[in-house]
């Protein structure tokens, strides 16, 4: 299982992460993104979309409509779980179809629905590490994410 640490010190690094995972990430990924309030999942979210050629301001967070579709070189689907009460109301969103589509699905409270993705994807865990740092944990989750994982790290070194 190839798993990778990045350390940012402030949101331009973040910005860095999300534009490596958005050159890296095949079609059809789903990222499961985890961390507490406040965290960064949407501020990545909008750093993959602005690299998929989204503009940055249109990503807002779904948490009062769940799901947000965005038309970049890719399809992009923002989901956000935290309202959810359970997995069966994440189901009724049929999350299955944008999974299984070319588009890449970000999925931030992914830890409130994690029985309902896939079992091949890609986890981002964030944790506040200071006022404007952050440490992201990305983990493969399958043999189809191991390489890009290994180009993200690569990419980043450099």
């Amino acid at each position: 299982m190839e798993r990778f640490f990045y350390e940012a010190a402030d949101e331009s690094q973040t910005s860095q992460l999300g534009a490596a995972l958005a050159r890296v990430i095949p079609d059809g990924t789903v990222v499961s993104l985890c961390g507490t309030l406040g965290a960064g999942k949407t501020r990545l979210v909008q750093a993959i979309a602005e690299a998929d050629g989204v503009d940055r301001h249109e990503v807002v967070s779904p948490t009062f409509v769940l799901l947000h579709e965005y038309a970049g070189k890719r399809p992009i689907y923002h989901f956000d779980a935290y309202r959810l009460r359970d997995e069966d109301e994440f189901q009724e969103l049929g999350p299955e179809e944008y999974f299984e589509s070319g588009g890449v699905s970000l999925v931030e409270w992914a830890e409130r629905v994690v029985g309902c993705l896939p079992r091949e994807r890609i986890d981002v865990r964030i944790e506040v590490v200071g006022e404007t740092s952050r440490r992201f944990e990305i983990e493969a989750r399958g043999a189809r994410y191991e390489e890009p994982i290994r180009r993200l790290k690569q990419i980043l070194a450099d």
